[in-house]
């Protein structure tokens, strides 16, 4: 393998990839598949055994889910290809997150016996929102009730127009042996103990007519994407297999097509097809727009392409402690390459770093490496840089855009066993936010509390368990809690006044402040409209520190101020006593006193909520839904199942796992995530004020 990894492949021959899909859709299956094929392994691992490659983590081999992204590279007919496998459950929606914000193309893996569900349109949304082009994979057509062209209507109904079928099964469930390729109109099965053998034959008698028909579908959109190719369509000739190919690579390539293919990964079906598809169809780092970003020095936008020669440009995506070289800092280098031994600038944090040796990753394994170019991905060793940061080289300073994350929803409270303990959890916990940008921690003063927050109970669990296991802290936990905000609803300006005088040099900060509401999910705005030097500029920067400061602990029950946004136009300041903690200490007075006038209330999370039930039970699962603030927004049929949407507040569904069971037999299930913020209704905002004064 090693001769494959030290072979420079141009960045044509290179692809970086992701594969998505919602839990339990066979993600994490495909991608064993594909190492096996591509040769990276020699045994196909298998969830339920535990011997999965890509899911490493004592917690991922026990419940048989992904819960960290895990980054291979592999080799399919000379093409190096760079893939991440992500978490599937939408507690670990952050992994995605960050994967897609560096990879060039994705494969979304659907369940062919469900279609689109409800984290397979939160991960589209995801790529769409980086331009990320994909593949549609549909798995499991093996399975009962597997139907390909009911999910190829799915995705077409939830999630784009834009999906397209390349192929089609021959056979339905267990008796499904094969694929039909529509551009080439050739039959391929799947034949040895792992499916390694792909044999052509010809199409099926009984399948030409409706293969025929989705050839006519795709060469009918793949012909808009040249003006000869429509000409030559529209004078009804006959487009070449090259030409298809091409219409389908360059439409794909702008995420205007998304070529749906087909297979069953567990029976080893259709997946070198899929690989096929990936170099075929996907972009090489060349193919992707320019990565733009700021100059550091002059503020002005700039591009850079992806090129070996071209200045350094880098975005460290993922953070990992290591048990054997320690903390990892994963990186995709967009423009010029990186040596081991060298010094890089962080312009995020304004530092020089050293990075002292590369690896390439095969989950937790890892291959030394002196190198990585342009249109690479790698872990580096010895960086400080955390999520988010750019790298880049001195002489030619350049600011990529962050990746942003949500908001955790729920908290628990945790608690080391001994006070020898407390230290130790401070620096484990330090550790898991540099790991995880969507892990919170807060404390609580008064109480001496700490809350740990994250993305759902599941996600919460996790951590805890890592902090046992991996580094043999015992703690104590609290009930889960909810992630409450609390917001304004209308302007004001508000006065700030820092006054000190003790003998010696005073302190002196004054501001006026105006705080406006903005719309939901916004965050927060900072202006600086000061004019004619009222308050000298080295001090704005505190006075947005002070307003920030004031802004974690909101004044109805304790939770951060979101949606704002504050202008501070005016103040003056003292030629002696003025400080930049004076003018904080005034930034934070305005601030208190802003929020009790701007009418402040409380915002809770509210969760997308699914639940798949036996028709019977419909009646008790839509009137539990309803007695818990829930809104239903359909019903739909699904063989004998009821599928039911509806937004609920998080706080009402607690233990709900343990409620749907009781209340169907244990028949029923539930996926949820997080939907939006709404207001609090005004009785139980005023029983959460009344604890927080209570606690």
């Amino acid at each position: 393998m090693s001769e494959t990894i030290d072979k420079k492949y141009p960045l044509e021959k290179i692809r970086n990839i992701g594969i998505i899909a919602h839990i339990d859709a066979g993600k994490t299956t495909t991608t064993e598949r594909i190492l096996f094929y591509t040769g990276r392994s020699h045994k196909i691992g298998d969830i339920d055994e535990g011997n999965t490659q890509m899911d490493w983590m004592a917690q991922e081999k026990e419940r048989g889910i992904t819960i960290q992204s895990a980054a291979t590279t592999c080799f399919w007919k000379d093409h190096r290809i760079n893939i991440i496998d992500t978490p599937g459950h939408v507690d670990f929606t952050a992994e995605v997150e960050r994967s897609l914000r560096v990879l060039d193309g994705g494969v979304i893996v659907l369940d062919g016996s469900q279609g689109v569900e409800p984290q397979s349109e939160t991960v589209f949304r995801q790529a769409q929102k980086y331009d990320v082009p994909l593949l549609f994979f549909l798995n499991k057509l093996d399975k009962v009730g597997g139907d390909f062209f009911m999910s190829v209507d799915s995705i077409s109904e939830k999630l784009t127009k834009k999906g397209v079928a390349v192929q089609i099964p021959i056979g339905l469930e267990g008796g499904f042996y094969a694929v039909v390729d529509l551009i080439e109109m050739k039959a391929y099965k799947f034949d040895g103990e792992g499916g390694e053998g792909v044999v052509e034959f010809e199409v099926p008698e009984d399948l030409i007519d409706v293969a025929k028909k989705y050839r006519a579908v795709l060469v009918e959109r793949v012909a808009e994407s040249d003006d000869a190719l429509i000409e030559k369509y529209l004078n009804g000739e006959e487009l070449t297999i090259e030409e298809i190919k091409q219409g389908i690579r360059k439409m794909t390539v702008k995420a205007e097509l998304y070529p749906i293919f087909c297979g069953a990964s567990l029976s080893n079906k259709g997946v070198q097809k899929v690989l096929d598809g990936v170099i075929e169809y996907l972009p090489s780092p060349k193919d992707t727009p320019d990565i733009k970003g700021i100059n550091f020095d002059t503020g002005e936008e700039v591009s850079l392409s992806s090129d070996v020669g071209g200045s350094l440009a880098a975005l460290a995506f993922k953070i990992q402690t290591d048990p054997y070289v320690g903390r990892l800092t994963y990186i995709r280098v967009y423009s010029g390459k990186i040596t081991a031994g060298s010094y890089v600038y962080n312009s995020t944090t304004g530092k020089k770093e050293r990075l002292g040796r590369i690896l390439l990753m095969h989950a937790n394994h890892r291959e030394e490496i002196k190198e990585v170019l342009a249109g690479e991905i790698a872990a580096g060793v010895g960086l400080e840089a955390t999520t988010g940061d750019t790298l880049c080289s001195e002489d030619h300073k350049i600011l990529l855009d962050k990746i942003t994350f949500a908001e955790p929803v729920i908290g628990i409270v945790i608690e080391p066993k001994t006070k020898a303990d407390r230290d130790k959890m401070s620096q484990i916990i330090k550790k898991f936010l540099e790991e995880d940008p969507t892990l919170q921690i807060k404390s609580n003063i008064e109480t001496g509390q700490t809350l740990l927050y994250g993305m759902g109970e599941l996600h919460l669990d996790i951590i805890v368990d890592r902090m046992r296991r991996e580094f043999n802290l015992e703690i104590n936990t609290g009930k889960p809690q909810v992630a409450y905000r609390e917001t304004i609803r209308k302007a004001v300006e508000q006065e700030g006044k820092y006054i000190r005088q003790s003998g010696g040099r005073g302190q002196y900060g004054h501001v006026y402040l105006k705080v406006e509401p903005l719309e939901r999910g916004e965050g927060f705005k900072f202006i600086d409209k000061i004019v004619g030097g009222a308050i000298p500029k080295e001090y704005v920067p505190a006075v947005e520190k002070g307003i920030k400061e004031a802004a974690e602990s909101g004044v109805i029950a304790g939770y951060p101020l979101v949606d704002f946004q504050v202008t501070l136009f005016d103040g003056s300041f003292h030629e002696v006593d003025s400080s930049e903690m004076a003018f904080k200490m005034a930034a934070i007075e305005a601030m208190r006193a802003a929020q009790t006038a701007a009418d402040t209330f409380l915002l809770e999370p509210i969760m997308k909520v699914e639940v798949i039930t036996p028709e019977e039970f419909m009646g008790d699962v839509i009137g539990n839904l309803s007695s818990k603030r829930g809104k239903i927004e359909s019903t739909e049929q699904k063989g004998n199942a009821r599928i039911i949407l509806g937004k609920v507040p998080l706080a009402e569904m607690f233990g709900y796992a343990t409620e749907l069971r009781g209340m169907t037999q244990g028949r029923a299930s539930f996926v949820m995530e997080p939907s939006h913020y709404e207001e609090v209704p005004a009785n139980i905002a005023q029983t959460l004020a009344k604890d927080s004064i209570r606690h």
